[in-house]
């Protein structure tokens, strides 16, 4: 069984590692825009208690990121590291972040997968999430 730990994100300790650990996680996870040290500082003024890491041995090993916006809730960037896959981190991350979300009142929450990432249905799939036949819109607002 493997040891991890749990906790919300330190922007100066963790920034880097969460950085590699989305450039390295395969096909789900895109660094864009919003991933920026300055983006990342902004989400942590709303709410940083939705910004979770688990560590291994010290080491940043998966992340998770949540959103709330008074109605819904949306996970962003739930990441673990290659190697460590299929240990529980993700379910773990997953787990605490709904949890979370619940506890400010969140009824209802979302979460995006890219095409190509189809490998993480069954994942989310028996943890209770289902699709939505919807398509989703993006607009940049400052390039």
């Amino acid at each position: 069984m493997l040891t991890f730990t749990l906790r919300e994100f330190d922007l100066d300790r963790d920034y880097e590692a969460a950085l590699a650990l989305w450039r390295n996680a395969g096909p789900g996870i895109g660094v864009g825009l919003s991933d920026t040290r300055d983006e990342i500082a902004k989400k942590l003024t709303r709410d940083p208690d939705l910004f979770l890491v688990a560590e291994v041995a010290g080491r940043l090993a998966g992340t998770v990121i949540g959103g709330w916006d008074g109605r819904r809730g949306l996970i962003y960037h739930l990441a673990v590291a290659a190697e460590l896959r299929g240990n529980g981190l993700g379910a773990a991350l997953l787990r605490e972040v709904e949890s979370r979300l619940q506890a400010k009142g969140c009824r209802k929450v979302y979460l995006l997968i890219t095409p190509q990432n189809t490998e993480v249905i069954p994942f989310y799939e028996a943890r209770g999430w289902s699709e939505m036949p919807v398509r989703i819109l993006t607009k940049i607002l400052q390039p």
